[in-house]
């Protein structure tokens, strides 16, 4: 049976891109590597590697999910550290209402995330000289709370590949 890695995002739209590649200019250096434009999404939920057959299942109940646009924009800066690498990235408010529909429509099929946290991964660090000074040129860096509207979101399949992972839009939803 073929597996499919895939998850559900929302895509930014292009001036939001360029704003993020601004942001990603102005990191500390760091070994590692910054999100691709063309790779910039907030994920709503991971699902990893699921059989086909389950995907027209996931698309089925996506098809479900009943949601008004709404307004977010790009927010604050920040860290995760676990031991293997960091990833910087930038939070985005109001998507938790439309994570926790997601959710519920996929209740059947997987678990509920215990912890939904909204945000755009902009860099994996791989290795820092001097974290607590990468921290503290983090929280320096301004950045403009650009406002955006969020009137869809997709299914996504992603490949990994030497360069990268690469994404396709398997099915998007628009919001009613």
């Amino acid at each position: 049976m073929e597996k499919i890695r895939t998850f559900v995002s929302i895509d930014l739209p292009e001036n939001i891109k360029k704003e993020i590649k601004k942001i990603q200019d102005s990191l500390p250096s760091f070994e590692g590597k910054k999100t691709e434009s063309e790779n910039l999404h907030l994920t709503l939920k991971f699902f990893g590697e699921i059989d086909k057959e389950k995907v027209w299942e996931v698309k089925e109940k996506l098809r479900g999910v009943k949601f008004k646009e709404f307004e977010t924009k790009i927010d604050y800066i920040g860290f995760f550290d676990n031991k293997k690498y960091g990833v910087v990235w930038i939070h985005l408010p109001n998507c938790g209402k439309i994570q926790k529909e997601v959710d519920e429509k996929l209740s059947g099929l997987f678990e509920k995330e215990r912890r939904f946290m909204s945000h755009l991964t902009i860099a994996r660090v791989k290795r820092i000289q001097d974290k607590n000074y990468f921290l503290g040129e983090l929280k320096k860096i301004k950045i403009k709370p650009i406002k955006f509207r969020i009137d869809r979101f997709a299914l996504k399949k992603s490949v990994l590949m030497q360069k990268g992972p690469v994404y396709e839009t398997l099915e998007e939803y628009g919001l009613p």
